[in-house]
């Protein structure tokens, strides 16, 4: 790893495109730094994996990652980070930064009402995602919603509000909103389709993600072990000219390179880096 303060690249990774939403967020927190993201689409979705499966390709894209001289990881995914943030921390040299639901800001709303936490099976059944819960259980009701086969429809075409939309009202046909105090995104593809849930439960009930909080910890980690890149500190933010490489796995990667690009273009945020 360089020194610190150089302009090392900071690596991010996701089963595919829902990543991007976080990666949007660490770009606006952080406009002057480099970024490398991983989208795995030849695996994707993680969610309905098993565990053992989806900590090997975590562990697979991390080695891919820091054989690029990465000086910081961020894992896009809620999944992967339930599965192997632990063992990819064992085996990087540098700060690692994970997801998880966010599931403290919405009991700390104090709100009356159930708080309903959308996340793939896989992230509701694992043991992080159960200690988070009965954390807090006592100061809320939080209600697991998994979301099977969201992200397949979500990384097939994000734009879609009508599918989308049509597989939310099903979803939430059995749940009165006067009984919802706040929506948790577990899974980072979802912040993608935020209006469509809005849509479908009113703009009464409070919607959070955690890719803002995961954008700030990261500036902080940086920070503090003085990774930052400073030599660039007073670039203006929004809209930027990011520095982003992207490395897509799987077929049709000049697609999903457009539907990155075109995602963060939505956030003011444009890239040229060509897909390797």
């Amino acid at each position: 790893m360089k020194n610190p303060g150089t302009p090392s690249p900071i690596g991010v990774f996701d089963s595919g495109i829902g990543g991007i939403s976080v990666l949007a967020e660490l770009i606006k927190a952080l406009p002057w730094e480099k970024f490398v993201y991983f989208a795995d689409t030849l695996h994707s979705p993680y969610g309905t994996k098993p565990e053992e499966a989806v900590r090997s390709l975590s562990l697979k894209v991390t080695e891919f990652l820091a054989g690029m001289g990465i000086k910081s990881l961020v894992v896009a995914c809620n999944t992967a980070t339930s599965a192997a943030i632990n063992e990819i921390r064992r085996m990087c040299p540098f700060p690692v930064i994970g997801m998880e639901p966010a599931i403290k800001p919405a009991v700390e709303l104090g709100s009356a009402g159930k708080i309903l936490v959308m996340a793939t099976p896989l992230t509701l059944k694992s043991r992080k995602f159960n200690e988070l819960v009965h954390h807090y259980q006592h100061r809320a009701e939080i209600v697991p919603v998994p979301c099977v086969g969201l992200v397949e429809i979500i990384e097939r075409n994000p734009s879609c509000s009508q599918e989308v939309e049509a597989y939310l009202s099903h979803l939430f046909s059995s749940v009165s909103a006067e009984d919802i105090s706040a929506i948790v995104l577990g899974c980072t593809h979802y912040v993608l389709i935020k209006k469509e849930i809005a849509h479908v439960v009113g703009d009464k009930i409070t919607i959070i993600d955690g890719n803002s909080g995961t954008a700030r910890r990261l500036r902080t980690v940086l920070q503090n072990a003085r990774l930052l890149n400073t030599v660039n500190a007073e670039k203006s933010p929004i809209p930027v000219m990011a520095q982003v490489t992207f490395y897509i796995s799987g077929i049709e990667r000049e697609e999903r390179l457009a539907q990155c690009k075109q995602l963060l273009r939505k956030e003011g945020i444009f890239c040229e880096e060509p897909v390797s």
